[in-house]
């Protein structure tokens, strides 16, 4: 990029070339050239991102957020890394080769993988890091994630030690794991943060504050300088990784913004380059006034309401069908979710490679229809106008949750007479109320998936799954999900996911409510994310700020 300013000895025409300015003069002799000192100028090239709630951890053992996870893939670099498409390619490791039998995966980690510390990165990072993540003693919520790999769902149980889980460093450089059984996705599980490697040595030397600014230690493209809660994150470029050259932006600065009210003010005001979100109310406004810097594409996700099958009033299941079905999603898509979502009828996404999708069956009634079955139901579970339920919907801080949440309490109130109320909690604190069960009803959820194919949206809901926050506990569906995982023939597999999302589906353990789009502000001069040459963010929404850079 380039850029022309005024100095003592006239105007200076400079170009920005890896972050570096060097200064040219223009319209000057030759021999006053000579007589000045040359001139030289440092500019920083800084992303600013909006980046939702503050993350819970950035331990990427630990890390169970989206915010956390766009900061991880900045700090960390996994076996592969993916492009700005979403394609997978070589990270730390430089190559791979697969068993035929498709068991045993051997890595060759790049002689030139380092710390930020100049330590070298090597097998035995990944080795202690998958171990660690399996490790009970961890509490590592993504555990499941690495189940693929032999004697991790034993290890997670307690029956096994770590130390036997199918992972081990043949040298420093050769990375060699055994599955449990043919993972056709296994390459994709690497990309979440669950798979990074950790510094031993800085983990055992400081603790649970070892992801602090000054004790991090990180092998990605960027590192760790400042971590103000609730103001921002800030990620200077890491010299040390091996792919250096490459990267362009010299700082990223992450800030957590709940209200999307506030960041679009925020990226109008020039203080943010890109936005986590928009708020939903002003889609209609951002399209008249700012239509050039607004950006939505697909997106590998669904929007949700859980119910909390352990408890009354929802261990009853007419009582889940009755609200899922008084949910007019057609309504909430035109008034209030208006950015080209879908309403949703299934939980795992539909047009995932090789799966056919699988409806709730009330996907083509009315909903006229839909509201007289409802209502039928609620009496079924022993309610009525005269004697209605009380519930509460629990969901995190956020605009365009609260107005969701309102709108069907609304629909509730208005089918059934149900008495609604509304609790809102800060992130962090949202998240352990849902997994303890003990207070939640109702509570607004979301899953994006970690790779495209069924298995990531079904695995959540395992009985013994970590994020399974509602209950919902069915050995039919555990062992449908058990064979798919062990069965090669790719037809036969997704027949078992698709009869595995029957069951769950039935169940009502959730209602899926749309298919996510992602929403974006983007300034037209942050270039390096639009991989298909058509304005769209990679289906995953994994925008590694490697690629990004700053054109003014």
């Amino acid at each position: 990029m380039s850029f022309i300013t005024k100095t003592k000895g006239g105007l200076v025409h400079g170009f920005f070339n890896s972050s570096r300015a060097f200064l040219i003069g223009t319209g000057l002799l030759a021999s006053s050239m000579a007589a000045l000192a040359p001139v030289a100028a440092q500019a920083e090239m800084v992303l600013n991102r909006g980046n939702g709630s503050e993350p819970g951890s950035l331990d990427p053992q630990i890390a169970e957020d989206v915010p956390a996870s766009h900061i991880l893939r900045d700090l960390y670099e996994g076996l592969v890394g993916e492009e700005a498409s979403g394609k997978i390619v070589p990270g730390e490791a430089e190559s791979w080769k697969v068993s035929e039998d498709g068991l045993t995966y051997t890595f060759k980690i790049r002689d030139d993988a380092k710390w930020t510390n100049g330590d070298p990165v090597t097998a035995g990072d990944f080795v202690y890091a998958w171990q660690r993540a399996v490790d009970p003693k961890t509490g590592s919520e993504y555990s499941f994630l690495l189940a693929p790999i032999k004697n991790a769902d034993d290890i997670t149980s307690g029956k096994m030690e770590p130390k036997e889980l199918g992972a081990k460093a043949i040298d420093d450089k050769t990375l060699e794991v055994d599955l449990a059984g043919p993972t056709p996705y296994f390459l994709g599980l690497l990309t979440h943060s669950i798979s990074y490697p950790v510094n031993k040595a800085a983990v055992e030397k400081f603790g649970d504050q070892w992801t602090r600014p000054g004790n991090s230690v990180t092998n990605g493209a960027f590192k760790l300088d400042e971590w103000n809660p609730q103001s921002r994150i800030v990620l200077s470029k890491n010299d040390s990784y091996w792919n250096a050259d490459s990267v362009k932006l010299d700082k990223v600065i992450y800030y957590p913004t709940e209200s999307t009210t506030a960041e679009l003010k925020r990226f109008r005001a020039g203080e943010l380059d890109w936005t986590y979100e928009v708020p939903n109310d002003q889609i209609k406004w951002i399209r008249d006034n700012m239509n050039d810097e607004f950006v939505v594409s697909n997106y590998l996700g669904v929007y949700y309401y859980g119910f909390n099958m352990t408890k009354p009033p929802f261990d009853n299941a007419k009582l889940r069908e009755a609200f899922s079905l008084a949910i007019n999603r057609d309504i909430l898509m035109d008034k209030i979710v208006t950015a080209g979502e879908v309403p949703a009828y299934a939980y795992v996404v539909p047009g995932m490679t090789g799966y056919t999708p699988v409806y709730a069956d009330f996907k083509d009634m009315t909903q006229k229809e839909r509201n007289e079955k409802a209502y039928k139901l609620y009496q079924e579970a022993g309610y009525s106008k005269d004697n209605p339920v009380t519930v509460e919907i629990r969901y995190n801080t956020n605009d365009n949750h609260k107005k969701i949440a309102i709108a069907i309490a609304s629909m509730w109130k208005s089918v059934f007479g149900a008495k609604v109320n509304l609790v809102n909690e800060e992130f962090k604190v949202f998240l352990e109320t849902r997994k303890a069960k003990e207070k939640t009803q109702v509570f607004r959820a979301g899953w994006i998936g970690d790779y495209n194919d069924p298995n990531t949206f079904l695995e959540l809901w395992k009985s013994d799954s970590g994020l399974n926050d509602t209950g919902f506990d069915d050995p039919e569906f555990d062992k449908l999900m058990d064979e798919a995982s062990n069965e090669q023939d790719s037809e036969k597999r997704m027949e078992l996911l698709r009869n595995a999302e029957e069951i769950f589906l039935k169940a009502n353990a959730v209602a899926p409510i749309y298919h996510y789009v992602t929403k974006h502000m983007i300034k037209s001069y942050v270039k390096g994310w639009d991989a298909d040459g058509k304005g769209h963010v990679n289906v995953m929404d994994h925008v590694r700020s490697q690629y990004l850079y700053i054109e003014k």
